[in-house]
């Protein structure tokens, strides 16, 4: 009988614990796809991605004023006939090489790295 007892209060233990903590996260999760943050954090991935955007653009049209002005040099007009370029020891053309110089962070994602 006392077995049994303890089996009983131990299973009503832990479902009362189980509710609680279900209860909990039910709580945080509505709160966190409410309407309003919902809204709020679509507002905030559409002006990350117009600044984004504006930083490409800006970054676009500097290359393609270099360009224009004769200030830039791309890695083919380095290049000799029969030259090749080697990417992890594979041919490949001079067009395909991208070079990245600088990756910036927006604000957002700082933020969002921090928490």
């Amino acid at each position: 009988m006392i077995k049994r007892l303890t089996w009983f209060l131990g299973g009503a233990l832990a479902g009362i614990a189980g509710a609680g903590i279900a209860k909990r996260k039910m709580k945080a999760t509505a709160a966190r796809l409410g309407p309003v943050r919902v809204a709020k954090s679509a507002a905030q991935r559409t002006r990350d991605a117009m600044v984004e955007g504006r930083l490409a653009m800006r970054a676009r049209e500097a290359e393609l004023r270099a360009r224009r002005d004769g200030r830039l040099d791309t890695l083919a007009d380095e290049l000799d006939l029969g030259d090749a370029v080697l990417v992890e020891g594979r041919q490949v053309e001079p067009a395909k090489v991208i070079v990245l110089r600088q990756f910036r962070e927006l604000p957002s994602q700082r933020r969002r790295r921090q928490a």
